[in-house]
């Protein structure tokens, strides 16, 4: 048997034929939600109601026809004429609007208000009633759809910064007609799960996540019901729906409200991490510590080695030993009786007596050069050059005048004395 296989694209382009040629000029109406305008003018939204949602556009040229399109926002209800388009790179269909025109507050939006109104006037979201959140939780429950994306980015922080928390997962519908019935229904097995479990398998603490979505995707979590269940939870209770500008009746009622499933992760392991962080920073504090306790047990243990012992004794005793031959009178009888005191004067004595030895003999020999000098000068020889000569007895007498001459006796033996040399001769002969 042979099929008639078509391409893709060929599906697409007649399914494309067929609505743009049957859809042309049509008149819609419904409640306008996540509304953008694009940077280059052109506003994207979604018409829904209850049941179902449309994607629209108006282009640029079209808004420029439509000045109340800068007037109108997110809920209200509006009458749009356009034609169907489908968009072939994904397949998808849109309405591609032509005039807009308000027609007043839209169905969901006036409901969820109304509703908020209701509940507030009833005391459900009162702050005195609200339960404290527990700051150490060990058993959490969450309530959100199995394969959202919700739920893994609340695992990955929960898996990073949890230490002891245990966490169970309650599959749930989160978006459509089931999705109250569906969540009210994981609620209540919760709390019945966790009245009838043993104290140390109660749960701690409810957490209702959902990513985020447009208004209608969010809808489960404004139903009036699962507003009653939530605030008659006898566990406390986190309403995670969406993102930071969302909110939801759930969010109002719940006891705690985070922007995201990831912030309600960080808010129930917070006071986890600071306890972890701590605990690491004591980890490397007594790591610290215990390396320096170590270090010093080490050096007081090589200390304690007998080698180490060894030579502190045998330094000791060396000091002692110095000590010792201080002591030796023998080889300190210099230093004790001072006769080194003693050598030194002697020898600075001898010193000096013969330097004065030696000026004395100068000196002598001085006075002994000066007298040769005097003696040579009176001299009698000296005279004798000059033709002189002089008379000596055989005595050695000079018979130094007439008087002397006269006395001596006759014959008596003299000798003249001349420059040259003396001669014998007698007083007769003379």
């Amino acid at each position: 048997m042979s099929l008639d296989v078509k391409k893709v694209s060929q599906i697409v382009g007649e399914i494309k034929n067929l609505l743009e040629h049957e859809f042309t000029n049509v008149s819609i109406e419904g409640e306008i939600t996540n509304l953008s305008l694009s940077s280059a003018g052109h506003w994207y939204f979604t018409l829904s109601d209850k049941d179902s949602a449309l994607s629209a556009a108006l282009f640029k040229m079209d808004a420029l026809r439509n000045p109340q399109m800068k007037t109108i926002k997110d809920g209200a209800k509006v009458v749009v004429v356009g034609d169907i388009s489908v968009y072939p790179k994904r397949g998808t269909f849109q309405v591609i609007v032509k005039r807009i025109v308000p027609v007043g507050v839209g169905d969901l939006k006036e409901e969820f208000e109304k509703l908020k109104r209701k509940l507030a006037s009833e005391g459900l979201f009162d702050l005195d009633k609200k339960k404290p959140i527990p700051v150490m939780p060990k058993r959490v429950a969450i309530i959100t759809a199995q394969r959202g994306a919700a739920l893994q980015d609340f695992i990955n922080i929960y898996k990073r910064r949890s230490i002891w928390m245990n966490l169970l997962v309650i599959p749930a519908v989160v978006q459509g007609a089931d999705a109250p019935r569906s969540i009210r229904s994981a609620l209540h097995n919760v709390i019945k799960y966790s009245l009838e479990a043993t104290p140390e398998n109660k749960i701690d603490l409810i957490v209702l996540a959902r990513g985020g979505g447009s208004l209608e995707d969010l809808w489960a979590f404004n139903d009036e019901g699962l507003a009653y269940d939530i605030f008659n939870s006898p566990i406390p209770t986190i309403s995670a729906i969406g993102h930071e500008v969302d909110f939801s009746i759930s969010d109002f009622v719940a006891d705690m409200r985070a922007e995201t499933p990831s912030a309600a992760a960080e808010v129930i392991t917070h006071s986890q991490t600071m306890i972890k962080d701590r605990m690491i920073n004591l980890k490397g504090r007594l790591k610290n510590s215990m390396a320096i306790r170590m270090s010093r047990l080490d050096n007081r243990l090589k200390h304690a080695h007998p080698h180490s012992i060894l030579n502190i004794l045998l330094n000791r005793l060396a000091v002692l030993q110095r000590r010792l031959s201080k002591c030796d009178i023998q080889k300190r009888l210099y230093e004790l009786t001072h006769i080194n005191d003693f050598y030194q004067e002697l020898d600075e004595s001898l010193m000096r007596m013969q330097r004065a030895l030696k000026e004395r003999f100068q000196e002598l020999h001085y006075r002994l050069d000066k007298s040769r000098d005097v003696l040579k000068v009176l001299n009698p020889k000296n005279v004798l050059e000059r033709g002189y000569g002089y008379l000596e007895t055989s005595n050695g007498k000079v018979v130094g005048s007439v008087s002397d001459f006269d006395k001596l006796p006759k014959n008596a033996s003299m000798k003249i004395h001349f420059h040259d040399g003396d001669r014998k001769v007698k007083s007769d002969e003379v």
